[in-house]
């Protein structure tokens, strides 16, 4: 007897259906960018952290991204995918690193390149608005300084049974939180000392949801920006922002960014 069905599953891909599905409803289509050119209807990227040489994980986004990109950019409403290097991390990231992602990138048969425009982008282009966002966070009091220890944030956290514990610092004053943030980029404190988090819930089921760290202080000297900062914003903070400011229609992560997204 046939353990086959006698009406096999056709295969899917349920990415390519969610984008068939905002097409369909128009979601994207007939957004303009800051200089009022119409933007493909399909937007993707591909940002790596340039702290490392990619490996065959990378491969798959590249192609993942790239391709759907050139795919629908073969229909009207168009689509292009940005590079982007997503270099938040000065102690960890190297411009080796990034000139040997972007030949990784070419190797696999794809570029940057859109209608005669390069779509070339680095995090640390950012840098200014995300600093200036942040103290909007601040003034809405959706955001603060917290000067506890990376060990007592740690703790104060809680864990999959256990709510977390307020800090002591989140009632802090506009006024005040705004102060020792501008002193933080002034480089007035050492690493470690003060960090920035979004003020949400410390009794919220998912752990990454309690009160996460958005800017934290390195004193490091950056592969682009040299020693102009010494605050870094952390990767949940920039990537969103990052997406937005450059019109991605279509964020594509992986699982492990799960609880994140």
């Amino acid at each position: 007897m046939s353990t086959q069905s006698a009406n096999p599953v056709e295969p899917s891909n349920f990415l390519r259906q969610i984008i068939d599905h905002d097409l369909a409803k128009g979601t994207y289509t007939n957004r303009v960018d800051a200089n009022g050119k119409l933007l493909p209807a399909v937007v993707t990227r591909f940002p790596p952290e340039p702290n490392g040489y990619l490996h065959i994980g990378h491969a798959k986004s590249i192609c993942l991204n790239y391709g759907l990109a050139r795919d629908y950019d073969s229909l009207p409403s168009g689509g292009r995918c940005h590079m982007r290097l997503d270099d938040t991390n000065p102690t960890k990231e190297d411009v080796e690193y990034v000139d040997s992602i972007l030949d990784a990138v070419r190797w696999l048969g794809f570029d940057w390149h859109h209608q005669g425009h390069e779509h070339l982008y680095y995090a640390s282009d950012y840098f200014e608005r995300l600093y200036e966002f942040a103290q909007i966070l601040m003034r809405h009091g959706k955001a603060y300084v917290d000067s506890q220890n990376a060990e007592e944030i740690h703790q104060n956290r809680g864990n999959f049974s256990t709510p977390g514990v307020n800090s002591p610092y989140r009632d802090r004053s506009t006024e005040e939180n705004i102060a020792l943030f501008q002193k933080m980029r002034a480089g007035e404190f050492p690493d470690g000392s003060h960090v920035v988090r979004l003020k949400i819930d410390m009794t919220h089921p998912n752990i990454v949801m309690r009160d996460p760290v958005i800017y934290r202080i390195r004193h490091a000297h950056h592969h682009r920006t040299g020693d102009q900062w010494c605050i870094y914003p952390l990767y949940d903070f920039t990537h969103c922002i990052s997406d937005a400011l450059e019109n991605v229609s279509h964020s594509i992560c992986t699982l492990e960014f799960e609880n994140n997204r």
